[in-house]
């Protein structure tokens, strides 16, 4: 039985144990339920769980533990030499073996019965059920086929087993734990305490790895690229040391990234964050029902398009257009058509990203200003204030500190961004303060790096997780920052 059909018997005694537990307890009771230490709800949710709960753990643990042991088992069946040589030979002896038990699943038994000749003999049979195994293949790899195949079939039969019988057994115990005093409340609110915890937890953990996972191979890089010449430099030239030239490793300068990543999204705010704060003031303090509850959900849906439709966009629409309009502009100052504005640019990348975060600072706004407590402004307005007044000298500064932090999130959505600055801005890593040229960001450098058939050995690929630990922290420091000015500033009303 496949895992997910598993899951569905596991669904279906869990459901039924629900109903069961429900009526039992109810039967507890003799029909009144005030004698009842829980609900009858509870009685059912604590027999769904204990039926559900530790059988799912155990197919998770078995799906995990499981596939590793078969390998481990199937790779011990490998001539020693194969096994000696270890890596990438022996990884690929394994990728082969698979590929032959896929194969041996499509023969009858009759057929695998009938393999005496090894792989000479398994390629035409498989052949013709229409797979074409390489030729490359030893007689080996057929017999370890033969074993994974065994191993992963009764693997699946006695998880099957084993699963269900814990469930089963789960739901038995709990209705036997059904009574008029039983406590089901208290054990269903703690395995649900429990559920919240592993979900806060795994968020936690997802953190710890993902910074772990960079710090090793970024102190790898840091062996063979002294510190400060990486944070401190400013040229980008990670090329290929050269065979007969070892002092030419390349030069790995964050400045330059680092300015185009700010300074790109210094432009995006500068464009999302008037338009995205007057249409949040707008829809919050001005606009009718009927205006709001169309016009934000229209404008929360540019937060759902894909960011690399917005590259496409920057690069067919916005580019081009702020080429011609440049050439236009000084043909007519100096009756010479030249852009001085590049299609690819700071100024077209942070024009296209401001766009996309206008929904960002909207929603974000409008949620803090409409948080604001109908008294003050009530409280204005009977003071003789206009609306324009109250916005400004009252809803506005009790919202500020929400409105910082907002701001604060969506510079670090900013600065994290890729597709539009490659497909905008180029990728040419340079220190310029003109923002009608092109220049690149940390993002789209560690995606150089890390593309193609490359080994994480050398300099030039490991710098990728400098530049993510560096981005890491930056994005990290303005989301502890915005939460630091909503926590300090925000006051607390009645």
């Amino acid at each position: 039985m496949s895992a997910f059909n598993i899951i569905l018997t596991v669904s279906a005694i869990a459901l039924a144990g629900y109903v069961l537990g429900i009526r039992r307890a109810r039967k507890a009771a003799g029909g009144n339920l005030s004698r009842l230490h829980s609900l009858p709800g509870y009685a059912g949710a604590y027999v769904l769980i204990g039926s559900a709960l530790p059988a799912l753990l155990l197919l998770a643990a078995w799906l995990v533990s499981a596939p590793i042991l078969v390998e481990n088992s199937v790779r011990s069946t490998f001539p020693d030499s194969v096994r000696a040589e270890g890596g990438a030979t022996e990884n690929l002896a394994m990728g082969m073996v698979h590929s032959i038990g896929d194969g041996l699943r499509l023969l009858s038994d009759r057929e695998r019965t009938q393999l005496t000749a090894g792989f000479v003999q398994l390629r035409p049979m498989l052949a013709d059920k229409g797979i074409a195994l390489a030729s490359s293949g030893e007689d080996y790899m057929v017999v370890a086929a033969q074993k994974l195949v065994q191993l992963q079939d009764s693997s699946r039969f006695w998880m099957t087993i084993a699963v269900l019988a814990v469930s089963l057994l789960g739901a038995v115990l709990a209705l036997s734990r059904i009574a008029l005093r039983f406590r089901a409340r208290n054990s269903v609110e703690r395995v649900m305490l429990g559920a919240l915890i592993a979900a806060s937890t795994i968020a936690i953990l997802t953190t710890v790895g993902i910074f772990l996972s960079m710090v090793s191979e970024t102190g790898r890089f840091f062996a063979s690229v002294p510190p400060m010449e990486f944070f401190f430099g400013t040229v980008w030239d990670p090329r290929f040391a050269a065979a007969d030239d070892p002092n030419a490793a390349g030069q790995f300068g964050l400045i330059p990234l680092l300015a185009g990543t700010l300074y790109i999204a210094l432009v995006a705010m500068l464009v999302a964050v008037p338009i995205g704060l007057y249409a949040a003031i707008y829809m919050a303090e001005y606009a009718s029902k009927r205006l709001r509850a169309t016009a934000k959900p229209l404008l929360e849906v540019l937060a759902g398009i894909p960011t690399i439709v917005y590259g496409f966009f920057a690069l067919v629409t916005i580019g081009p257009l702020f080429r011609d309009f440049s050439a236009q502009i000084a043909g007519l100052a100096t009756g010479s058509y030249h852009n001085f504005i590049q299609a690819q640019s700071v100024l077209t990348a942070g024009f296209v990203m401001g766009i996309m975060l206008i929904p960002f600072v909207s929603s974000l706004s409008d949620d803090i200003i409409t948080q604001v407590p109908r008294a003050m402004r009530d409280g204005s307005l009977g003071l003789g204030a206009t609306r324009s007044e109250t916005v400004r000298r009252v809803i506005l500064p009790a919202a500020l500190p929400g409105i910082v932090g907002a701001l604060l999130l969506t510079a670090s959505r900013a600065i994290g961004e890729t597709m539009i600055v490659v497909l905008a801005a180029g990728v040419a890593a340079r220190l310029s303060i003109n923002p009608f040229e092109p220049m690149t960001t940390v993002t789209v450098k560690i995606v150089n790096q890390l593309t193609g058939d490359l080994e994480f050995t050398s300099p030039q690929t490991l710098v990728a997780f400098a530049l993510g630990i560096s981005l890491f922290f930056i994005t990290l420091g303005l989301n502890v920052y915005a939460l630091y000015v909503v926590r300090k500033y925000r006051e607390q009303y009645e």
